[in-house]
């Protein structure tokens, strides 16, 4: 009986139609928006206490500059009584050698 009820399991978790699993989960190296602006106050702290050479300066601030740009056009701010960024998260495609 016991054998029954577990082949009845299997077979009702093999006919679940194949891509249901996956379209419910997101992709765990996918970036959101919330992780790149995150990602810029971790520059700010950062050189704020001095974590970076003066010579690593003009590199970190050229994508300091390069990473708010981008979130300026993806995630304009939240206006007051707005509902911008309420919905769901939004993931970022990964940057190739290419995109430079």
């Amino acid at each position: 009986m016991a054998q029954a009820k577990k082949n009845e399991k299997q077979s009702d978790t093999a006919s679940a139609p194949e891509g249901t699993a996956t379209a419910q989960q997101q992709d765990p190296m996918a970036l959101s928006i919330g992780d790149l602006k995150n990602l810029s106050t971790i520059l700010d702290v950062a050189s704020t206490r001095g974590a970076f050479k003066a010579s690593e300066m003009a590199g970190v601030g050229f994508i300091y500059n390069k990473l708010q740009a981008f979130l300026a056009k993806v995630a304009p701010e939240q206006k007051p009584g707005g509902t911008a960024g309420t919905g769901a998260p939004t993931t970022v495609a990964p940057v190739t050698a290419e995109g430079k």
